[in-house]
């Protein structure tokens, strides 16, 4: 199966990483994983007053920083992905890769609001269920 795991660095994102290492029919079923971050862009103005490679370097550093302590949690737990990061709202963005890259499932952890703060506030995880055609796990 190929699965898209979408993180953000947020605890909920340990949480999630906690429950496909804790579940052995994940990790150990040659699975093939990517691990997918999303960077909001810098605004317009900033990006232009900073100019372009500073903002480059951002992204990458802002993705990195997301991306390691994942890199190093499934190593430890002997699981092998490849990782990508995109600029851009990450409910979007994680719905664009999951379809395009033509995965199975995409995992992500969710904080698990009730409807009527979703319904003000909106979240991630119900950007994605509603914008993706790819079958979505949340981890809360």
């Amino acid at each position: 199966m190929k699965i898209l795991l979408a993180v953000d660095g947020s605890e909920y994102t340990a949480r999630m990483l906690d429950y496909l290492t804790a579940h052995k029919e994940w990790s150990n079923a040659g699975h093939a994983f990517t691990v997918f971050n999303a960077v909001l862009p810098v605004p317009h103005r900033a990006a232009a007053f900073a100019g372009p490679d500073l903002v480059h370097t951002y992204y990458d550093d802002e993705a990195r920083v997301v991306l390691e302590p994942v890199r190093a949690a499934l190593a430890l737990h002997g699981i092998e992905a490849a990782f990508a990061h995109k600029v851009g709202h990450p409910a979007d963005e994680i719905a664009n890769f999951a379809e395009r890259g033509k995965f199975d499932l995409v995992i992500m952890g969710s904080r698990g609001h009730g409807a009527l703060t979703n319904l003000v506030l909106g979240s991630v995880a119900m950007k994605v269920l509603a914008r993706c055609t790819v079958p979505v796990l949340l981890v809360r």
